[in-house]
């Protein structure tokens, strides 16, 4: 059995991930700050399974991360925890600098030191960086970004996620050290914070308030239901080469003010409801993932359309308004 520790576990994405992997075969700890974003809630069930672990704590104490890896003789390790919203970003950019990059640099550090005292050539070891498609910068009309895509970040969030994918192909480069980078495109699903997009626009419709869109609300996204994130971790933990970034992606590209009527035909809603508000400072225009190296190299493949997989994220936060309001 291997086990994996999995940082910012009780976020989005990463209670998804861990929600998916569970019964996988593995030992799974979940290190976890809990700021506003992690949530135990996200968990629940799995909280007393014998093989998962919860540890509260800050991917920066050192300590903490030593002590978790020597206790458990970590085998893998996947990062998902970051600062990762980018208004948040543009009014204090400093916690995202010490999360998203000093955090990274302490992994990265005593889980070097940790496993090269087991083995000269990190055997049966890996590291998974779960980077974002926001490192890429903005696209026009036309084109996808690559894995080869120059780096151009314009929010200080996408700023500090390059610059910790910089730092952990720093370390495979000079240290040989055992790291893979994931990069995706937008995620949406159960579980997702409330002040993002797709579940903002949800819960408003609800209660009859306001939808705010920024700007022409003609930004394009390429979304991604998160269990087939989650799948493509997965295949990259068990599959991916060591030194590589892969781009997962969901083929999926919709203008922001289409997925949010979209939602309110689902709902039953009136358009009405839209209120196009002041433009982000430095909003990207459009994303588009090319996830052409991880079906070609590893054989995966998105399972799930927007259309359908929209509408379960929906039910979900209908049948789930305790989660959604406790946060609130």
């Amino acid at each position: 059995m291997k086990n994996i520790l999995v940082t910012g576990g009780c976020g989005f994405i990463g209670s998804n991930f861990i929600r998916y992997i569970i019964d996988h075969g593995y030992f799974v700890c979940n290190l976890d700050k809990l700021t506003y974003a992690g949530n135990l809630d996200n968990l629940k069930g799995i909280e007393n399974r014998k093989d998962y672990k919860f540890i509260k704590g800050d991917i920066r104490d050192a300590k903490i991360v030593e002590e978790i890896i020597k206790d458990h003789d970590i085998d893998i390790i996947i990062n998902f925890a970051a600062e990762s919203h980018v208004d948040r970003s543009i009014l204090g950019p400093e916690i995202f600098t010490k999360t998203n990059v000093l955090g990274t640099q302490v992994l990265l550090d005593v889980s070097k030191a940790y496993w090269l005292k087991k083995t000269e050539n990190y055997e049966g070891k890996r590291y998974i960086q779960i980077s974002t498609d926001e490192v890429y910068g903005s696209l026009g009309k036309t084109g996808k970004f690559k894995e080869t895509t120059p780096l151009s970040p314009n929010s200080p969030y996408s700023a500090s996620k390059a610059s910790a994918d910089l730092l952990v192909q720093a370390y495979h480069h000079t240290f040989g050290y055992p790291a893979i980078i994931s990069r995706c495109s937008n995620n949406y699903g159960p579980y997702q914070f409330p002040e993002k997009l797709i579940p903002l626009m949800i819960i408003n419709a609800l209660s009859n308030k306001k939808l705010p869109v920024y700007g022409d609300g003609l930004n394009v996204r390429d979304w991604l239901y998160v269990e087939d994130h989650c799948s493509a971790v997965e295949t990259i933990m068990k599959k991916g080469k060591i030194g590589e970034i892969y781009n997962i992606g969901g083929n999926n590209e919709w203008k922001n003010i289409d997925i949010i009527k979209l939602i309110l035909k689902y709902m039953g809603k009136n358009e009405s409801l839209i209120s196009y508000v002041t433009d982000r400072l430095g909003h990207d225009r459009r994303y588009a993932m090319d996830a052409g190296k991880i079906k070609r190299e590893l054989g995966w493949r998105p399972k799930f359309r927007l259309e359908k997989a929209l509408k379960g994220t929906i039910d979900w936060y209908l049948q789930n308004k305790a989660w959604w309001r406790e946060i609130k």
